[in-house]
């Protein structure tokens, strides 16, 4: 299977990527010169440690809850939110129970 979903196909998002036991999963779902969409699974008590990416990116829960700590400062995201994450910010991401969040990158 492709890495990128095709196009003028219809996809239910929960079909695009098989949540781990103890892991993450993701999926690049579109990619392009001005940035990349990426569907990830995060099983309860998983995370990302802190780190800075370069571009702005927005972060859509769209199941299950996670917490973002972005420039020291803590969000909690629940399903239906979204959250902006600007370049150069050391941020962090943990799931207090299993969810599945788009990352979308703006270069």
């Amino acid at each position: 299977m492709s890495q990128t979903i095709p196009p003028t196909e219809v996809h239910e998002l929960r079909s695009l990527v098989t949540p781990t036991d103890q892991g993450i999963a993701s999926r690049v779902l579109a990619k392009a010169a001005g940035g990349s969409i990426t569907l990830f699974a995060f099983d309860s008590g998983q995370g990302l440690t802190e780190h800075t990416s370069p571009f702005d990116a927005l972060v859509l829960v769209l199941e299950g809850s996670l917490r973002l700590t972005i420039g020291g400062t803590a969000v909690a995201a629940a399903p239906g939110t979204i959250v902006r994450m600007p370049a150069d910010i050391p941020h962090s991401l943990d799931a207090h129970e299993a969810c599945r969040m788009l990352l979308v990158m703006l270069r």
